[in-house]
């Protein structure tokens, strides 16, 4: 499968990583949420209901939003360098402008 490079979402959540404002994992995502360094939660299309569970939980208690991306793990961890269904936006300004890409979709 060909992973499109030209996608804005996925070349702008790699942008997130390289200034260190994206935690990639289930678990970091939801430590984010708790410690209130998260504005935004994100997850592959295929990503497991069962693995998003805590996730979720985390972001319902600490008022996170949480959006579910129209890419799969393989796009998403492909993009990122790195094995990648779940992830938290950890700045703001990058939370924001995501959020309006996705919407903009």
């Amino acid at each position: 499968m060909a992973i499109n490079m030209n996608d804005r979402i996925l070349s702008f959540l790699g942008i997130c990583r390289r200034a260190k404002k994206l935690v990639i994992g289930a678990e970091s995502a939801a430590k984010s949420a708790k410690e209130g360094t998260s504005f935004l939660i994100i997850y592959a299309s295929d990503f497991s209901a069962n693995s998003l569970k805590p996730v979720m939980q985390a972001a319902n208690e600490y008022g996170v939003s949480v959006i579910k991306l129209n890419r799969t793990k393989q796009e998403l961890s492909f993009a990122l360098g790195k094995l990648c269904g779940v992830a938290s936006v950890d700045d703001k300004g990058f939370a924001d402008k995501l959020r309006q890409m996705i919407e903009a979709e």
